[in-house]
């Protein structure tokens, strides 16, 4: 009996580490963002609930959008806005909700959106913004 393994699609570079590539994908997330006009107001606020990567002002519904990037150097594990998963939901929100209440922003409105980043070695990274991605979990 033989066992094939599945070779990775894109293999990370040596000494790069998921650390580095969400670094990275919150880097170009952010470019991203502001390049659409979006005002960032805070990256990677954490609490005891969970963690948001970005928080940004829509400049049209001047709303406040909480953004969670996914960032992938290749497909072996799915597209990466599947990795959002219904657990992840919720801390995302608990996050938010802590967010909103420290910052009293109960009369503002917000959205949870997704921004999904496929790597790319020759630096042509395919970036999804996917607004209104899920809406409040907890």
């Amino acid at each position: 009996m033989r066992f094939w393994r599945r070779k990775a699609e894109t293999a990370a570079p040596p000494g790069v580490g998921n650390k580095a590539t969400g670094k990275l994908g919150e880097d170009l997330a952010a470019a991203y963002l502001m390049q659409k006009g979006f005002a960032i107001v805070e990256r990677n606020f954490s609490c005891q609930g969970g963690e948001l990567d970005i928080i940004a002002r829509d400049p049209g519904e001047k709303s406040y959008v909480f953004v969670e990037v996914k960032a992938r150097r290749g497909l072996a594990y799915g597209v990466p806005q599947l990795a959002v998963t219904p657990f992840k939901q919720r801390q995302i929100s608990k996050a938010a909700l802590t967010y909103v209440a420290r910052h009293k922003l109960h009369d503002k409105n917000s959205r949870f959106d997704v921004i999904a980043i496929l790597l790319a070695e020759d630096g042509q990274h395919r970036i999804e913004h996917i607004v209104n991605a899920f809406e409040l979990a907890y």
